[in-house]
């Protein structure tokens, strides 16, 4: 009967020594290698994706399309909720371009501006329904879904692998 707090208390304990955590405007420990899956493909990830799941500097991002081509080259759409102080909201889309850095890594780069993001896809089910995405920096992390809503179980282990990969899941806040 010992053992159950014993175990929690050394994990606690021990998970203090692994690290200091997120710096900055980071929401992962960047001391720990982020993984990628190798699982798929830019034509399997294709098409729109609700997001889910975010850290708090993307709040508004509330859609992600990922878009086979767009003239000539592949690009990701990010769809943002826009309101004004009268509570009036609209949808903004971005088009971002998208070069191939490896399978499931690409860095994104928007039209007309000098910003640039890295996108990894560190997870995928297998039927390509739920996504956690994070970036190397740990500027930013995203769990997608092909479907508004459902889906708690792949929610979770999504989160767990972004856990795992060194987001502080805390953070992030959930729709």
């Amino acid at each position: 009967m010992m053992r159950l707090p014993l175990a929690a208390l050394l994990s606690v304990i021990l998970s203090g020594c692994l690290g200091t955590g997120p710096q900055g405007g980071a929401y992962r420990d960047t001391s720990q290698p982020l993984s990628v899956t190798t699982r798929g493909n830019a034509q399997d990830m294709a098409g729109p994706w609700f997001v889910r799941a975010y850290t708090p500097g993307d709040r508004s991002v509330a859609m992600v399309n990922f878009l086979p081509e767009v003239d000539g080259a592949p690009a990701v759409e990010l769809t943002r909720e826009g309101c004004d102080l009268s509570g009036d909201c609209e949808a903004e889309r971005e088009l971002w371009r998208s070069t191939p850095l490896g399978q499931n890594r690409v860095r994104l780069t928007r039209d007309g501006a000098r910003e640039t993001r890295e996108l990894w896809v560190v997870w995928v089910d297998e039927g390509f329904r739920t996504a956690a995405i994070g970036t190397p920096d740990g500027s930013y992390g995203w769990i997608l879904d092909r479907r508004p809503t459902g889906g708690e179980d792949r929610i979770r282990a999504a989160s767990e692998i972004l856990e795992f990969n060194g987001y502080d899941i805390r953070r992030m806040k959930v729709r």
